[in-house]
């Protein structure tokens, strides 16, 4: 097991409809980092998982005739399903109705009540329902919710509450030692004018409904569904359970990857609740912005959420994962459109990536017999130190990009490897080689762009899995999931020669119908 751990994790989803595209690219981004650190050698934990509890959750039981747990129930695979398809790496799914969530909640609260953070008291202050969140009257906007737009309800209830309030310069000291907890940095400038705003005690048990973690020190009170839900990054690692193992090996997490419509739970009252508990909090916590169609938000209130089943029934899963990470800045709000998708799909994919092995495995089948020639051991001309050069800085570039969570930098540096190549192809004219008889240049020319394949398709492979995996198949390689040192495995020249190559079919076959 390797001493360097790595732990990410989505927020978890809340099982009112099936997974849109909204929810696939939070975790498609936090699959492709965990795929990534695994080839560099880390102890991967990837969680992700289901938000079962709340009012609504109740309420969408009783509409359709059935008792929550059944509901939850038969959402909850088309979750998994959908992960499923998506080549989702997730190394533990949670469900906020397991027991050993349960379990840790109430250890968490106990510790709370034991340490004298929580006290009994009445609310009065209006409630959204579909978004599971108290306002205040300040914090309407033309008496709705400000953040879905729907209605609210005006609720009084006996509750327990956490003394937030408490926590307002503890978590300004905690921000300015650790400036990379809130990500990106517009991010937290956001989340620092809210804190220095101040910080009212926050409501955490719900009395007018029972699906929910029951408090271990009042059992008619169920625990609000948002520190329910957030307490799941840490009761998936066994805390409050018996084995403490997989907490601490992997805690504080990496990073919490969140919308920013969630920043405010996650930013300060999950630090703060841990604060209170002597917990330390995760190393950081990315929120990213949202996916816009024609310029609105996509959500499923508005009825433009799509599923991701229907775009990977076109284009594939790669293809998909390709063009969210590729052409949406992680981080910031991001326009998507069909006519974007066909064309990131037609330029990079079928044109560099795809073109590019077919044509270069059919003339290693041609003039070669199909096996990989031997690596040459003239003297490399100027355009073969080129395409060295760009080999070489990839794993570099790949990885300063990766580390802050740049995806389309990082993929654009592997793209600048793969051009290098179609460009090589075409200089270098392998097909004017063979017809000139000149064997020793040929061998050459097609071993460097057989190498430098090999090399692109280990930094495709976080984010396009199984076309690298493909790749890598047809160049004779074996397994490139079994890669744990990307760096070491990515060095010049370490394609072995009399390899059987297969040239396979187009692995992105054009679109040529309009978008």
């Amino acid at each position: 097991m390797s001493d360097k751990t790595f732990y990410v994790t989505t927020p978890i989803y809340y099982v009112n409809a099936e997974p849109h595209l909204g929810t696939a690219y939070t975790t498609v981004a936090a699959d492709a980092v965990a795929r990534y650190r695994r080839m560099t050698g880390h102890d991967v934990m990837f969680l992700t998982g289901l938000d079962e509890h709340g009012q609504k959750i109740a309420q969408a039981a009783e509409e359709n005739g059935m008792e929550p747990q059944a509901w939850v129930d038969a959402i909850a695979p088309k979750f998994e399903a959908a992960w499923k398809m998506l080549g989702i790496s997730y190394d533990d799914f949670i469900r906020t109705t397991e027991p050993r969530h349960k379990k840790g909640v109430q250890a968490f609260w106990t510790e709370l009540h034991d340490r004298g953070y929580l006290y009994q008291g009445n609310y009065e202050g209006w409630y959204c329902v579909p978004d599971e969140t108290y306002w205040t009257e300040e914090q309407l906007e033309d008496g709705k919710c400000p953040q879905c737009g729907r209605d609210v309800q005006f609720i009084k209830e006996d509750n327990w509450f956490f003394k937030l309030s408490e926590f307002q310069q503890p978590l300004l000291d905690f921000y300015e030692s650790h400036p990379g907890f809130v990500q990106p940095e517009t991010r937290r400038n956001e989340v620092l004018s809210f804190v220095k705003g101040g910080l009212k005690d926050l409501s955490i048990s719900r009395t007018n409904f029972t699906w929910g973690v029951p408090l271990p020190f009042a059992e008619d009170h169920v625990t609000y569904v948002w520190i329910d839900a957030l307490l799941n990054y840490i009761t998936a690692l066994g805390y409050g359970g018996e084995d403490h193992s997989k907490f601490d090996r992997y805690w504080p997490a990496d990073y919490n990857f969140v919308g920013k419509d969630i920043i405010r739970f996650h930013c300060v009252i999950w630090p703060a609740m841990l604060m209170a508990a002597g917990v330390e909090p995760p190393k950081a916590v990315f929120a990213h912005g949202f996916l816009l169609t024609k310029g609105e938000k996509m959500s499923k209130s508005k009825g433009n959420a799509q599923t991701p089943a229907s775009l990977v029934e076109r284009f594939g899963v790669d293809a998909y994962r390709y063009y969210f990470l590729r052409d949406v800045q992680f981080g910031q709000d991001g326009s998507i459109s069909m006519e974007s998708m066909v064309q990131r799909y037609n330029g990079d994919l079928a044109n560099d990536w795809g073109n590019l092995v077919s044509r270069l495995l059919n003339m290693t089948e041609k003039y070669l017999e199909g096996l990989t020639p031997t690596a040459p051991t003239t003297e490399p001309t100027d355009a073969d130190k080129t395409l060295r050069a760009f080999a070489g800085f990839l794993p570099e570039k790949y990885e300063a990009a990766m580390s802050r969570l740049d995806y389309g930098s990082a993929l654009e540096a592997a793209w600048d490897l793969i051009k290098d190549c179609n460009r090589y192809i075409e200089n270098e004219a392998p097909w004017t080689l063979a017809k000139e008889g000149d064997t020793d240049r040929l061998a050459a020319v097609l071993y460097n762009t057989l190498e430098a394949v090999r090399i692109a398709a280990l930094y495709t492979a976080p984010v396009m899995p199984n076309t690298s995996a493909e790749v890598w198949t047809r160049l004779g390689l074996g397994d490139i999931t079994s890669v744990t040192d990307i760096v070491a495995v990515s060095a010049w020249g370490q394609l072995p020669s009399g390899l059987r190559v297969t040239k396979g079919e187009a692995l992105f076959p054009r679109i040529y119908e309009e978008a």
